[in-house]
């Protein structure tokens, strides 16, 4: 989605322009980075708490145009050069102070948007495009259940402080170890179980060994695809969920970088509802 203040072009438009502000590493694995300048106002909350946007990084030595177009690049660069795009959820976007929060997970130098994150200073350029997203807690459900890893813990945690007050919320999250837990808001009536992969813990069963919600239950499952997929048959056809009050998508797959993953979804290996 381009910024009103900026012409688009034909494929993706010129993206929001946006500078980094501070980074705090939150976690071991996981670094918050908080963006600013003009650019913010341009980026529409739509309201979705899973919201993400595709973040355009430069692929090293190659010169583009400034200012950075990523529409412009398209439609005058060869493939081969067009910027590198990573998908990353917002956790917070607020236009009044002026500033929009992602949290990134990484693992060392390995990958494209973690090195940035842990490289990133203030002033740092950042362009990107969106948001989109499908997905925030129902006001008439009677519980929540959300279920991920790093790379959902973004959604999860701004979709358990949009609960309705006193609601029951449970989440299941996968993370390295206790170093990778973090603490989550929610005015609902929260329970949060840590699946620890170091002990050799998973999130497909943590949620089949728990006990179900009472009553009409929407659930949030995003993460690993082979993961999600299992959860998904588990959800539907041994909890009974209601097929409308799922949202459930694989956001990776493991041994895939994201173009990789992405081919592999429009082969239709990917999980969605």
């Amino acid at each position: 989605m381009a910024s009103p203040t900026a012409p688009a072009t034909k494929r993706g438009g010129s993206g929001h322009r946006l500078t980094v502000l501070r980074s705090e590493r939150l976690t071991p694995h996981l670094v918050r980075i908080v963006l600013g300048g003009p650019g913010v106002a341009g980026v529409t909350d739509n309201g979705y708490t899973d919201r993400y946007v595709k973040l355009a990084f430069r692929r090293p030595g190659v010169d583009y145009p400034e200012p950075f177009d990523v529409g412009a690049v398209r439609e005058t660069m060869p493939r081969s050069d067009w910027p590198i795009m990573r998908t990353y959820t917002v956790r917070s976007l607020d236009h009044a102070a002026g500033e929009m929060v992602i949290d990134f997970v990484v693992h060392g130098d390995t990958g494209v948007a973690g090195p940035w994150a842990l490289a990133a200073q203030p002033g740092d350029e950042l362009v990107l495009q969106g948001p989109g997203g499908a997905y925030s807690p129902a006001g008439d459900a009677d519980a929540h259940v959300m279920i991920g890893d790093e790379a959902a813990l973004p959604a999860i945690a701004a979709a358990c402080e949009r609960v309705a007050p006193g609601t029951p919320v449970h989440a299941f999250v996968e993370v390295d170890g206790p170093d990778d837990e973090l603490t989550l808001d929610c005015p609902g009536d929260l329970t949060v179980r840590w699946a620890h992969r170091e002990a050799g813990e998973d999130v497909v069963a943590a949620v089949r060994d728990a006990a179900w919600p009472a009553g009409r239950v929407q659930a949030f499952v995003h993460g690993e695809t082979s993961q999600v997929r299992a959860l998904r048959s588990h959800l539907l056809e041994e909890r009974g969920l209601e097929r409308e009050l799922l949202s459930i998508s694989g956001y990776w797959r493991r041994g895939l970088d994201e173009e990789a993953f992405q081919a592999d979804k429009r082969a239709g290996n990917g999980v969605a509802a």
